[in-house]
């Protein structure tokens, strides 16, 4: 398909995400909901579906959403219900689940997104609460798919974009904004791997100009980032390249290969009716009132976006650096505890975000993992800061900071790196070198200041690469004038 072709249609895009939440029991049954448990051993006989089971709502639920929807620019309504979603899974045994229709918690709500070097607003529909559903296993039996019961009643909220999204490049940092939030909100860890972040996608086409919505069809199976990007181009060139053909899009769900780089049929698109929603008969209404919605503000932590406008604005810092120190709570908060040890916010960005971030990436760990605390790293760039060590005792210093829970100064001085700041001790290898390089000497003083940098070397050579150079350089001028 040609580029020409290509870009005299535009893209509808809206995004379905699924955060699960970081309650420690489930939405309606009070079991745990700690990943990684046993097969079938986190359950109640409400997950299990056993009927005269009665529902208990989840109060961190409600509080967790109403966070959500606070940090997105939501209404939030005063009284709102639950609804049973009814369709047949294996591992859905109620044969219902319990979500929210017609009156959602959080509704009409916005997000800024930055995308392509363009600031854009994308509008938020909805976000609701419901339950997840359990887990089929295909890989473990040649035979048979098992059924694990235990993410079956996890509490979940659904984040609902409007379709304001055009470019997968959109899709993707909207994707990432709604991550960061719910991260700084502490009520989802936003893992996609391990499912507790989840998106669907729905994809149109259209002439550029036209109002009417396109055919759209729904993308499952995404697991990561860079597949929602990757599946939305994909689906948006296959719809463009059939309706040039002569095709026309059929309303449908595609599951995405990441292996193939494809998509394949799932299913053909329900509709609400198909799910015979009706009000959830066991739950009353949640009501949210004034002084909850009070409390609940003030406990909302300073968000991404005012943490890397402060970051630029307090500390000088560029955007691409605010950003990237602040795309992660946990890295934010390490880079302003280091800052309370190391006096140089441009010193401590610079570390964090080059040897902090490789040692992260090589170990594929989390920031809070890291072995080494704020405090020691602060103490090991005020020792640069103070000249009392020079960059590459920095790096040897570091490395070993990894390895060993001891201080940087105690590793200085163990690995015999710390520079000597007193002039008794350079004076007198200063006037050495002086005295053996006479021509040196005289040709600096013939104008070729340059050469002082060749003093600086001499200097340093000697003493082992202790001496401050800054010292260095001061008492090789005054000599060098005399």
């Amino acid at each position: 398909m040609s580029t020409s072709i290509n870009n005299s249609y535009e893209a509808v895009i809206g995004l379905e995400v699924h955060a699960q939440l970081l309650t420690e029991s489930k939405a309606f049954a009070p079991v745990s909901t700690e990943f990684g448990g046993s097969p079938n051993t986190q359950v109640t006989p409400l997950c299990l579906g056993h009927p005269g089971t009665l529902p208990v709502l989840n109060e961190n639920l409600v509080r967790y959403i109403i966070k959500m929807g606070l940090a997105t620019n939501c209404d939030i309504a005063k009284k709102s219900i639950f609804a049973r979603k009814n369709y047949f899974y294996p591992d859905l045994p109620k044969g219902y689940q319990i979500s929210q229709y017609e009156t959602p918690i959080c509704h009409d709500g916005h997000i800024s997104i930055k995308a392509e070097g363009e600031e854009k607003e994308i509008g938020i529909t909805r976000i609701h609460m419901e339950e997840d559903a359990g887990k089929s296993i295909h890989d473990q039996d040649p035979y048979n798919t098992l059924v694990d019961l235990n993410r079956a009643g996890v509490p979940l909220i659904e984040i609902v974009s409007e379709p304001d999204i055009r470019t997968p490049q959109e899709a993707y940092a909207y994707l990432n904004r709604i991550k960061q939030i719910v991260q700084y909100l502490e009520i989802c860890d936003g893992n996609m791997e391990e499912g507790s972040l989840r998106c669907d996608a729905n994809v149109s086409v259209r002439p550029k100009g036209q109002k009417k919505f396109g055919t759209r069809t729904e993308l499952k199976n995404m697991n990561s980032f860079r597949n929602v990007e990757r599946a939305i181009q994909y689906e948006i060139d296959r719809q463009i390249e059939l309706i040039e053909s002569g095709g026309e899009v059929v309303q449908q769900t595609l599951l995405w290969d990441a292996n193939k780089m494809e998509t394949r049929l799932m299913r053909t698109k329900e509709e609400a009716h198909d799910y015979r929603y009706f009000p959830e008969p066991d739950i009353p209404p949640v009501v949210v009132t004034e002084k909850m919605l009070d409390d609940i503000r003030e406990e909302l932590p300073e968000l991404p976006d005012v943490r890397q406008q402060r970051f630029a604005d307090e500390f000088g810092m560029s955007e691409e650096d605010a950003y990237n120190l602040t795309e992660n709570r946990y890295l934010a908060d390490f880079y302003e505890e280091t800052l309370e040890y190391a006096e140089n916010p441009k010193a401590v960005s610079n570390v964090v975000l080059t040897e902090v971030l490789r040692v992260l990436n090589e170990r594929s760990i989390d920031i809070r993992s890291f072995p080494i605390t704020p405090e020691r790293l602060g103490g090991l760039i005020s020792l640069r800061e103070n000249d009392k060590i020079n960059s590459s005792a920095m790096t040897e210093i570091f490395d070993a900071m990894l390895e060993v829970d001891k201080s940087a100064e105690e590793l200085a001085k163990e690995m015999n790196l710390l520079q000597v700041s007193d002039a008794g001790f350079i004076e007198p290898i200063v006037e050495e070198v002086i005295s053996d390089h006479p021509d040196e000497v005289e040709r600096y003083r013939d104008g070729k200041k340059g050469l002082i940098g060749f003093f600086i070397g001499q200097v340093m050579q000697r003493s082992q690469g202790k001496a401050n150079p800054n010292l260095v350089r001061e008492l090789i001028a005054e000599k060098l004038e005399e």
